[in-house]
């Protein structure tokens, strides 16, 4: 497979280089030559093959030729010792990405991607840099997933202020090879000074840098693996039983267990909300339909951070300075993916397949102590904006027939502060109490190039 830039299809390089230089010279994201079709056998037992074989069957074509078949089942069972559950609550679904180790769905492109690049650079005498910014799970699931990996060291920033506590903690407090810059600035503040530091030439000749956003291709192809479990499974038919994260008040009321219950029929085609902040997680959900996956279509839940769900509606793409909201880890302005996406599909595909709404955070705490009080079930706020996403379409009549699965992206306990007055006490996985009681270390710097490049 080669992989070329979003702006210019000349020069493409293989997965190696894609993936461990992060950003394209040109300053575009990198996307394969062409997005892959799962072979007739695969996409007819989705629905009943393992977590792990539908992982490798997806991930497959994306590395072939660089990384050996029995390397990648290998890397692939180190990765993921944790599935996604898909469970039911009330009339429909929740995808429930929480149960890898720093409760986010981050966990599985991170991880991935940490063990991916060890492998690539195996032979590697220099040192390899990561920088990534985040607005929130991105930095402790790359912090976790990079931690003691030999060879590598990670530079995470994040906005000051504009995270929670426990994932402070998450992306601060592991020390070792993982650094935590605070910025004081916004999350678009933070991913530009990651550009910039990949377009400056001095920095580049000093350090061999990398990403790990989902901007970087090796990020992205691993979040089209639980796309296609749970699509597979609902196709069939199916659903999962609760794990052992899952937020459910205990001997809470999930009807009698019948798929039906939640909207499936077998031989139904899925229907995805997805929380979208910088559109990284929805894109690999586009990846997962292209390769043959059986997804009806999406709906991109975006908080008052409304580009891409404007664009959709008018056709201008206009990005603008992001707002904070509580659903933080969604506040992005100019989400960086969206250019991952237009090289793909044009604004009329697009609009086939995805529909833009946007959330304000009133309506955001109103879902969560409505999803409790009727089903005893917690969500956090950025699976809050999914639902009551859905909860809109469906007011108008814009959703078709068939179930509709909403992506529970982090667990309720990672915002506590904001979920708990409206719920009471939420049942906190052991991956998040060992966390509670590190020690945050962070330097504080301005938004700045040059604050960057000192403290590199």
């Amino acid at each position: 497979m080669r992989y070329y830039s979003t702006r210019r299809r000349e020069d493409p390089v293989n997965f190696a280089a894609a993936a461990l230089t992060g950003l394209a010279p040109d300053g575009g994201l990198f996307v394969p030559e062409a997005i892959p079709q799962y072979p007739a056998a695969v996409r007819s037992s989705l629905g009943t093959m393992s977590f792990h074989d539908i992982a490798l069957e997806t991930i497959k074509p994306y590395v072939h030729g660089e990384i050996p078949d029995a390397v990648l089942e290998d890397l692939v069972r180190q990765a993921f010792p944790f599935s996604a559950p898909l469970v039911g609550v009330g009339d429909r679904l929740v995808l429930e990405l929480f149960h890898g180790p720093t409760a986010a769905f981050k966990d599985f492109g991170a991880r991935f991607m940490a063990r991916a690049f060890s492998y690539l650079r195996r032979n590697e005498e220099r040192p390899l840099h990561i920088l990534v910014a985040t607005s929130g799970d991105t930095g402790g699931a790359v912090a976790d997933g990079f931690f003691g990996i030999e060879g590598i060291s990670v530079t995470v920033l994040y906005p000051k202020g504009r995270v929670s506590p426990l994932q402070e903690r998450q992306i601060a407090a592991l020390g070792g090879n993982i650094t935590a810059l605070s910025v004081e600035g916004s999350f678009d503040d933070c991913q530009a000074l990651v550009k910039a530091a990949f377009g400056d030439a001095d920095l580049r000749k000093r350090l061999v840098l990398s990403s790990a956003n989902s901007i970087n291709v090796s990020r992205l192809i691993p979040q089209a693996v639980y796309y296609a479990v749970a699509s597979g499974r609902a196709f069939a038919g199916l659903t999962d039983p609760d794990g052992a994260a899952t937020p459910r008040v205990t001997g809470a009321d999930r009807g009698n267990g019948a798929a039906v219950d939640y909207g499936i029929r077998a031989g139904q085609q899925v229907t995805f909300c997805v929380p979208s902040g910088n559109f990284g997680n929805l894109t690999a959900g586009l990846y997962a339909m292209k390769m043959g996956a059986p997804i009806r279509g999406f709906i991109a839940a975006t908080n008052i951070n409304k580009t891409v769900p404007d664009y959709l509606t008018t056709g201008n793409y206009q990005t603008r300075p992001s707002e904070a909201t509580i659903s933080n880890a969604m506040d992005v302005g100019a989400p960086s993916n969206f250019e991952r996406m237009a090289a793909h599909w044009s604004l009329e595909e697009m609009r086939q397949i995805i529909r833009g709404v946007s959330v304000s955070d009133e309506d955001t705490r109103k879902t969560i102590a409505a999803i409790h009080d009727r089903y005893g079930y917690f969500l956090d706020p950025h699976g809050a904006v999914g639902w009551n996403a859905a909860d809109n379409l469906i007011g108008t009549n814009s959703i078709t027939a068939g179930p509709l699965a909403i992506l529970a992206t982090a667990h309720p306990a990672k915002f506590a502060e904001t979920v708990e007055p409206l719920t009471g006490p939420i049942p906190v996985p052991p991956s998040l109490q060992q966390v509670m009681d590190r020690t945050i270390h962070t330097r504080i710097i301005p938004a700045d190039i040059s604050a960057l490049k000192e403290a590199l």
